[in-house]
Formats: structure tokens, C-alpha cells, sequence
């Protein structure tokens, strides 16, 4: 991305320009030393005065009233703060009428800068004081006085903290009283300028020693730029995080990612557009690009004829893509469209923020909209995609954590939709989208997890995991036996990529990674577990157990037999088991071929993946409570085992012999109330208890049919 640079030939000021802001992608305001507010159109070149202030009123700094504040405060979202060299601040309308007038600070109020609900004002002036003011100008309090001028502020991301600067130091001090300051050495020199960034949380701060740096909100140094020439003297991040400005004598510096080149023949097309590009995103054979007042979507087979259709708000910050539609997110309302450029949904919910919704908060698959909230950032929405309603019943997914990143993976059945994500603690968690009335477990795949990625064309994961990069080629082994998920990783070092790399992107089978100095370094992994997947997902178990025979990998043994398992297909299973040494389960996967009934065979299987309540339900609904009791007494769940006993009055003598011969073998009393109560004159009669239980085989063998039931979860009898 370049810099267009235009300059009038008769300027509209006469005087220096001291601050300017920003009310869409086309209109723009500005004030200066000769005493005018002048709005620009860049779509018509029209420039309008707006309002001629009084000569005594030397604009310093403004800054417009957040607008994704609804419908109902659009009145002030009309508006501006404008802070002067007078000691004063001015709210004033987007019409040019000065509302109030306030006496602020002793000398130049030198900043002043709402937060993000729009609740209240900041100012810093030339007396180093730092007040906090009411939307409509009645001072609150103040938050800290220092001996020296605090030539900038800013808000954080949740309106609960306040940056401001101090000669050489940043300090960041909550608005709680007694709350912990944070307090660094930022500069060599006096510090000018700050902004603090809502959605990525980072810190832009720049001085007199002629440098720009990043930091994060923990005072943590992420960037330092080499010296210019002259001081910085102003800093910006575009609101959605991925870019900032920096000026300074006669410079402007702006940093961007967004190119477009075919790289199978080395074509270059240059797409030309009516109006200023805002964003662009190249994914799925498409590319999206919002400009400030429409949205083009040109398929990579044919760039002569883009879909072009109009945008309600010219403010796209975020273009996220999926196979069969694309997500735009504007200043107020989230949007879902087709690639033919049909209007699919508009999920929305209470409280929701569209300003600081970026990648790492927002996921978009095939079927399902993941939104994490930032009112609770433990908490994630989820809707389905073609109606923009939440999931299920309107319930939310809701960690213990707060969490940072969010993914939704790419492929397969709705019902089967995973969601990855990032905590605070930096563990990396998984989960179903689809819980089906239960609560679904949230199952940790990993630790000190710095950034995800799910592949494009099937469900396999990747991510930097401390000093290595780790792909997960089946992450829903966690599910079907988390026994051997270490068998179905790939590592390798990734202390190359340095400090705080990012992964871009995971198509194919490269993975595209962002170092920490805006390089792109590219990773490719084998193709094979992908192939492995397509065959599984056309139950193509043959090809697969050849494909593995040929790769000769214990990863792609690993990951078919967690694969067959959860597909029920345990004549693979036993074959990927045996390859990979398992013995015991290849055993028992024997003994599940055995079983009476196909409702056995499912119930093991279940218990084979460690779901013991479902393969439990699977017993009785089918009437097969002796199955179902002794599955509970073979896994020493005692309590349970005499409480199905006791509710269907059946085999109460079976679990009290059971339970007697358990604590014998360890040489123990019962002590247990429930099982001393049922045992009070009762005899334990092995012979009578194994007829029983020889009777229920036998029942059960012939209420099913074997042949019927090993078909239909693809098991040969």
C-alpha cells in the first residue's frame, strides 16, 4: 500500500494545523491556528467551514465521540471534543455549535480523548494534571498531578485504566483507587505522543529522541524503531490493530501487508477502483475487497468481473472468509454474504462491540459464527451462520479463563465443528460448537500456546508452542483416546522465527508465519495426513490403511486409528492399534467383536473413548440394564452400581457380590451405609448369580441379530 499525497494549490488554512479527525473513510475535520474547523469530502474534494471560533481559542487536540454506540446516543455521537491552549475544553456539534465550555486546567489542556463507551473524558495539560470529566463536562476527578506537563493520554481497552506521559516515563494507573500503577522508562528523551490500541492491546508511544516504539500493556518492550532524523511528534493505530501511522518533519510512515500476485503463472493484474481500497482478504479462490463505499468480490478465475454491491457503513475494519461466504464487519453491525454478493445474517448480541472485533475474536466456518464478548472475554457466541441466531437453545460457551484467540475448524459436519482457543494462561483448549443439551467438555490440548491456525481443507491444527511449532494432525483424537495424541503430533524448533511470531495462515500444506520484524517466513509439513483425511471422509478405509502402509509413520498409524474408532470402524482401528503397538486395545477391541448385540459393540466403543455416561444411556435405552450395571461395577463405580441396581430391581445381589469379592481381595470392611443396608440378610449365592448373568447373555444374544447389528457399524462378526 502506498501513500496518496495530494496538496491543494490554495491551502483552506492559514495557519498551522494542529489536530484532525477522522468521521467516515471519506469525511474529515480539521482545526487550526487561524481559528477555523474546516470538514473535508475526499469523495468530492469539497471542503466546508464549519465553524469560525473565537480568536482567544487555539485548538491543541481533538477527538470525535465514539459512534458504535447504538441508535440511541447517535445525537452525541454527533459530536466533539476540541481542547485549546486557553486552559479549556469545548464540546462542540458535528454541525459547528459549541455546547459547553469548560475551564479544565491550569495553562494548554494539552490532550483529551474519550473512552470507548463514550461514559466519560480524559484530559492532560500543561499543569501535569490528569482529570477524568463526565460526558457532559462535570469534572469527576482527579487522577494524578505531577510536577511536569503530560503532553498525551489514552484510554485502555476496557475504560478502566488511563495511559499517560510523564518526561521519559509511561504510566498506566487504573481509575480504582489504590489499584497497582505500572510505571517504565520509555524514551531517551521527552515523550509527545501515546495510543493505545482496543482491539490488539498494544501501546504505540513516541518522543524526543526520535524514536517509535511498541509496547504491550505490561510495559514489555515489542518493538524500538532506529532513529529518524527529527522527534516524532504523532502516533496512530488504525482502529483494527494491523497498521499505525507515525509523523514527523515532512514524514509520514505507514506500514501494510496487502499485495495480490498469481504465483502459478506469475500474472500480474492491476485492479483499479473507483474509491480508496480499505481492506482486502485473498482466501478461497476469492478476493474481497471493501473500499469506502462499496464491496467487490472477484472469483481468481475471472478478474474482469467482480460482484460489486453497495456497504451501509464505508468503515469496514475486518474481512474474514470461510469456503462458502465472507464476513464484513463495520463500525456498528456485523454482515454475512455470499460470493455471488446475496446478504446472508446479521448476528448480533447485548453489548456487542463491533470497534474492537479483530481475527483473533472473530471466526467464521461453513456453518457457524464464533464471537468471543468483551464485556467478558470468558465468555464466546456462537450462531449459525444462514439465520445469524445462536446456536442450540441461545446459550453461550463459557470458560474459566479469559480468552484471547478464538478458531473454528474448517471442515465436516456441522454437528461435528470443533472450536480452538487461547486462554490467558496460554493453553490452547478445545471444544464442540454442538453440545446437544449437555454441557461439552473443554479439553486442554496444549500449553504456553502463542498463536492457532486451522488448515483450510481439512481439521488438522497448528501452533507455536514456546520454542516449538506443533501441528496436531488429528486434534479430535483428545475425544476418541487421549492415550496416544502425543503419537499424532509433528514438532520441530521454531526459536528461528524469534520473539512474538504470529501464524498468517494455513493453506495446504504451508503454513505462513509473521516474525516479530514483519517478515513472512513459510513452513511446509507433509501432505500425507491431509490425504489421510479425504480418504477417511469418503470412508475410503482401504486407501487408507495403504497410504499408511506406504508413508511408514507412526503419526499417520496414530491418527487412523483414533480416526477409526470415532467412525466406528474397528476392523482399521485394530489393524492402526497393531501398527502402532497398542496391544491391549487391539485385545480389546477383539473382545468388542464378541459382544451379542450391536448396542454392546456401540456401548464399548464408547467406553473404549472414555464415554462412560453415553455408552451407559446406549444400554438402557436398549433394555440391557445387566450390561449397563456391569460395565459400572468394572470400572469400580460402585455408588452407581448398586443405584441403577436398586432403580430397575434388578442384579442387587450381582453388585453386592462383586463388591464383597472387591474388598476382600484388598483385605477391607465395608463401611459404606447404602451397601451395608442392602446387605443386611441377604446371601451371596455365586451359582444362582452367574445363572443370572449367563440368562441375560443369552436374552440378549437372541433379541439381536449379529449379522444385522456388526453392519451397521461397518464390524465383521
Amino acid at each position: 500500500m502506498r501513500l496518496k499525497i495530494s496538496l491543494l494549490k490554495e491551502p483552506k488554512h492559514q495557519e498551522l494545523v494542529s489536530c484532525v479527525g477522522w468521521t467516515t473513510a471519506e469525511e474529515l475535520y480539521s482545526c487550526s491556528d487561524d481559528h477555523q474547523i474546516v470538514k473535508w469530502n475526499l469523495l468530492t474534494s469539497e471542503t466546508t467551514q464549519i465553524v469560525k471560533l473565537p480568536d482567544d481559542i487555539y485548538p491543541i487536540d481533538f477527538h470525535w465521540f465514539p459512534k458504535s454506540l447504538g441508535v440511541k446516543k447517535q445525537t452525541q455521537a454527533e459530536s466533539f471534543v476540541l481542547t485549546s491552549s486557553d486552559g479549556k475544553f469545548h464540546l462542540i456539534s458535528k454541525l459547528g455549535r459549541v455546547e459547553k465550555s469548560v475551564e479544565a486546567h491550569c495553562g494548554a489542556v494539552l490532550a483529551g480523548r474519550w473512552n470507548y463507551e463514550g461514559t466519560a473524558l480524559v484530559t492532560v495539560g500543561e499543569d501535569g494534571q490528569i482529570k477524568i470529566w463526565s460526558k457532559t463536562g462535570m469534572l469527576r476527578s482527579t487522577l494524578a498531578q505531577q510536577g511536569t506537563p503530560v503532553y498525551s493520554v489514552a484510554w485502555g481497552p476496557d475504560s478502566e485504566k488511563v495511559l499517560y506521559t510523564a518526561g521519559k516515563q509511561l504510566i498506566i494507573k487504573p481509575l480504582q483507587p489504590n489499584a497497582k500503577v505500572l510505571q517504565w522508562k520509555a524514551h531517551d528523551g521527552i515523550i509527545l505522543k501515546v495510543d493505545w490500541n482496543s482491539v490488539n492491546d498494544l501501546i504505540l508511544s513516541a518522543g524526543e529522541d526520535c524514536k517509535y516504539k511498541v509496547w504491550d500493556s505490561y510495559g514489555r518492550p515489542l518493538y524500538n524503531s532506529q532513529p529518524h532524523e527529527h522527534p516524532i511528534t504523532s502516533v496512530a493505530w488504525a482502529p483494527d490493530g494491523e497498521l499505525f501511522a507515525i509523523g514527523s518533519f515532512h514524514t509520514l510512515r505507514l506500514c501494510d501487508k496487502t499485495g495480490v500476485r498469481n504465483v502459478l503463472n506469475d500474472a500480474v493484474d492491476l485492479l483499479e477502483f473507483r474509491d480508496r481500497v480499505i481492506k482486502a482478504s485473498l482466501n478461497y479462490a476469492h478476493l474481497v475487497v471493501s473500499t469506502s463505499l462499496q464491496c467487490y468480490v472477484f472469483s481468481t478465475k475471472n478478474w474482469n468481473t467482480p460482484i460489486i454491491f453497495d456497504l451501509k457503513e464505508g468503515t469496514v475494519s475486518l474481512i474474514l472468509q470461510a469456503e462458502r461466504h465472507f464476513l464484513l464487519v463495520d463500525g456498528s453491525s456485523i454482515y454475512l454474504y455470499s460470493y455471488e454478493g446475496r446478504f446472508i445474517s446479521s448476528p448480533k448480541f447485548p453489548g456487542m462491540r463491533t470497534d474492537i472485533l479483530n481475527a483473533q475474536t472473530v471466526s467464521l466456518s461453513n456453518d457457524t459464527i464464533a464471537i468471543r464478548d468483551k464485556a467478558d472475554e470468558k465468555i464466546i457466541f456462537l450462531f449459525e451462520a444462514s439465520t445469524g441466531k445462536p446456536l442450540g437453545d441461545g446459550k453461550f460457551l463459557s470458560h474459566k479463563n479469559e480468552i484471547l484467540e478464538i478458531a473454528l475448524d474448517q471442515k465436516g459436519l456441522t454437528n461435528d465443528r470443533k472450536i480452538a482457543f487461547i486462554d490467558k494462561n496460554r493453553d490452547l483448549c478445545i471444544t464442540s460448537v454442538k453440545r446437544f443439551g449437555k454441557e461439552e467438555q473443554i479439553i486442554k490440548l496444549g500449553t504456553m500456546v502463542h498463536t492457532l491456525a486451522w488448515n483450510d481443507t481439512c481439521n488438522i491444527l497448528c501452533g507455536l508452542q514456546d520454542t516449538r511449532f506443533i501441528v496436531w494432525y488429528y486434534p479430535n483424537t483428545v475425544y476418541v483416546d487421549r492415550d496416544i495424541l502425543p503419537k499424532t503430533l509433528y514438532e520441530r524448533d521454531a526459536s528461528e522465527f524469534s520473539k512474538n511470531p504470529h501464524i498468517v495462515s494455513f493453506v495446504g500444506n504451508q503454513v505462513t508465519i509473521r516474525r516479530a520484524d514483519g517478515s513472512l517466513v513459510h513452513i511446509s509439513i507433509s501432505p500425507y495426513p491431509a490425504i489421510l483425511h479425504e480418504y477417511v471422509s469418503s470412508s475410503k478405509w482401504e486407501d487408507a490403511v495403504r497410504l499408511c502402509r506406504f508413508v511408514k509413520e507412526q503419526t499417520m498409524w496414530a491418527c487412523l486409528a483414533a480416526m477409526a474408532v470415532a467412525n466406528r470402524d474397528m476392523t482399521t482401528a485394530e489393524i492402526a492399534y497393531a501398527a502402532i503397538g497398542e496391544i491391549d486395545k487391539v485385545q480389546y477391541i477383539n473382545s468388542i467383536k464378541n459382544l451379542p448385540s450391536k448396542e454392546s459393540k456401540m456401548a464399548h466403543i464408547l467406553l473404549f473413548s472414555g464415554n462412560i455416561q453415553e455408552a451407559e444411556i446406549v444400554l438402557l435405552q436398549a433394555g440391557l440394564v445387566y450390561q449397563a450395571i456391569q460395565i459400572n461395577i468394572n470400572l469400580y463405580n460402585w455408588e452407581r452400581a448398586l443405584e441403577l441396581a436398586v432403580k430397575y430391581k434388578t442384579h442387587v445381589d450381582t453388585v453386592l457380590a462383586y463388591r464383597q469379592k472387591f474388598l476382600e481381595t484388598f483385605g477391607k470392611q465395608e463401611t459404606n451405609k447404602r451397601y451395608l443396608h442392602y446387605a443386611e440378610g441377604l446371601q451371596i449365592d455365586w451359582e444362582k448369580i452367574k445363572a443370572k448373568i449367563e440368562m441375560e447373555i443369552t436374552k440378549e444374544r437372541e433379541q439381536s441379530s449379529s449379522s444385522q447389528s456388526s453392519k451397521s457399524i461397518g464390524l465383521k462378526p
